[in-house]
């Protein structure tokens, strides 16, 4: 088979014309009536535009772009460096968007199922050890409301396995203590009830005798997790916290919050949970991305094989 022939990038940046601005407006409508986050509306449109942009520079209209276009348009990222990883990303963006034009009727088929993927290199997720988590947990003071809260704030993140958007979305009436329950709004407007420990508890319930109403103030906000002006935290703001605390606890490496999601999964499989339940508990909608965990896991067993056995 020959090789496509690279597309030069072009002269200068169109802006999509009428076409394309349509196409987009209407995919980013779908993805909201579809319950997408805000954030993940924002990323794909971006992607999409992107593409919009090459086209136009084209001369392509959105039912005039084939797979071989694609292909031309994959090899114009990967002339831009991108690494696997975004250029594989964009190129979902792209087959969500006009999987979204086919359903909407105006392309006949998608061309971006005919593009494959870059090969991105398999990277485990980091997990930390019992052992570190109770080194970064039990480390955290309680001498300041933001102490107390942060003290929360990881433990919840922790004993339900939530993402950082997740987290922040919390809302004063998403726990039940008397069923030890917490009610997550996850990806795609999906509610789901994950349990949580009594360690997670005790921490919340200081956090809402002592930490909150001072963070609080006379303000209204519903938000379960409150900032030291009495807003909403932002994902950023965990992410920072947990680096202080990271820090401060001696981990090595600066260990993300979705570091805190991925250790519970692994340690629930290790503890002998079904991998249908954690992929509940996770609020995946596929189980092939739960057995990502079964990786960790078996990597663990070949290192303690190799470590452990005369003949290995």
């Amino acid at each position: 088979m020959s090789a496509l022939p690279v597309s030069p990038d072009p002269p200068s940046v169109e802006r999509p014309d009428g076409r394309w601005e349509q196409a987009l407006a209407l995919f980013d409508a779908d993805l909201g009536r579809r319950g997408a986050a805000e954030k993940t509306r924002r990323a794909y449109g971006l992607d999409a535009g992107q593409l919009a942009e090459w086209c136009t520079s084209m001369g392509l209209d959105p039912a005039d772009v084939s797979a071989r276009d694609l292909r031309r348009y994959a090899a114009h990222l990967s002339d831009r460096r991108l690494s696997a990883t975004t250029t594989a990303r964009k190129l979902a963006s792209v087959r969500t968007l006009f999987r979204c034009l086919r359903e909407h009727g105006w392309v006949a088929h998608n061309p971006a199922e005919l593009v494959p993927a870059p090969k991105r290199p398999a990277r485990l997720p980091r997990v930390l050890k019992p052992a570190e988590l109770s080194a970064l947990l039990d480390r955290i003071p309680a001498s300041t409301p933001l102490d107390v809260r942060d003290r929360a704030l990881f433990e919840v993140a922790y004993a339900c396995g939530l993402r950082a958007e997740e987290l922040v979305d919390l809302e004063l009436t998403s726990v039940d203590f008397d069923r030890e329950t917490v009610r997550v709004e996850g990806k795609g407007a999906k509610t789901r009830l994950v349990p949580i420990g009594e360690e997670a508890l005790a921490a919340l319930g200081r956090y809402l005798a002592r930490a909150r109403p001072a963070l609080a103030g006379a303000g209204d906000e519903s938000a379960l997790f409150l900032s030291k002006s009495g807003r909403r935290l932002g994902t950023s703001d965990v992410r920072r916290r947990l680096r202080v605390w990271a820090r401060r606890s001696g981990l090595p490496g600066s260990p993300s919050p979705h570091a805190l999601r991925h250790s519970f999964a692994t340690h629930l499989l290790e503890g002998g949970a079904d991998l249908r339940a954690i992929q509940e508990l996770l609020g995946h909608a596929s189980i092939s991305t739960t057995q990502l965990y079964t990786r960790v896991e078996s990597a663990r067993l070949r290192k303690a094989y190799r470590r452990s056995h005369p003949r290995a």
